[in-house]
């Protein structure tokens, strides 16, 4: 099956994408856009969020996996739904900052470490319009960082240092 995630050639990852007007939030367009990204996440078992560029739209909006957040506090078996960040702002950045190893489904197979702050406060809007404030650490808060560097036409590799390209073993015996 091909990919539904666009790769690190096309020119919607370079762009800053546009804020969601407060009246698209919760339209059957927004919506759809939501279960497109969903969809194509879903596909990938090594996905943990998308950024809408990543789907060819340019809206600043990216979700996070619930099965992300059952690994994230180790509660394997445990369904979580995926988190949807609209208008996404990191307000607040730790100085403490750590190299953390990193990939993307956009830069299928290459892996590098990118210093991210090791915590981070995010707001933005749910799919149902609702405020989020959110503190995170970890694995959570490089996410936000990862996922809002794409939304402004960011790849991790433009900031990693030792990438390397390792492609999954081949299946075929």
């Amino acid at each position: 099956m091909k990919s539904l995630i666009l790769q690190k050639d096309a020119p919607v990852l370079r762009e800053i994408a546009k804020e969601v007007p407060l009246k698209n939030i919760g339209s059957k367009k927004l919506a759809t856009i939501i279960n497109r990204m969903k969809k194509a996440l879903h596909a990938e078992e090594d996905g943990v969020a998308l950024a809408a560029p990543q789907i060819g739209e340019n809206l600043r909006l990216f979700i996070v996996a619930g099965r992300t957040l059952a690994l994230i506090k180790k509660e394997e078996g445990t369904t979580y739904p995926d988190l949807v960040f609209i208008n996404p702002k990191l307000i607040k950045l730790s100085k403490k900052k750590k190299r953390m190893e990193e990939g993307c489904l956009s830069v299928r197979w290459l892996y590098g470490e990118v210093e991210r702050s090791e915590k981070v406060t995010i707001n933005a809007y749910d799919e149902h319009k609702k405020k989020v404030h959110l503190g995170a650490s970890g694995l959570l808060a490089q996410i936000f960082q990862h996922e809002v560097d794409h939304l402004d036409g960011i790849l991790f590799i433009d900031k990693a240092h030792n990438i390397e390209n390792l492609p999954p073993a081949s299946k075929a015996k």
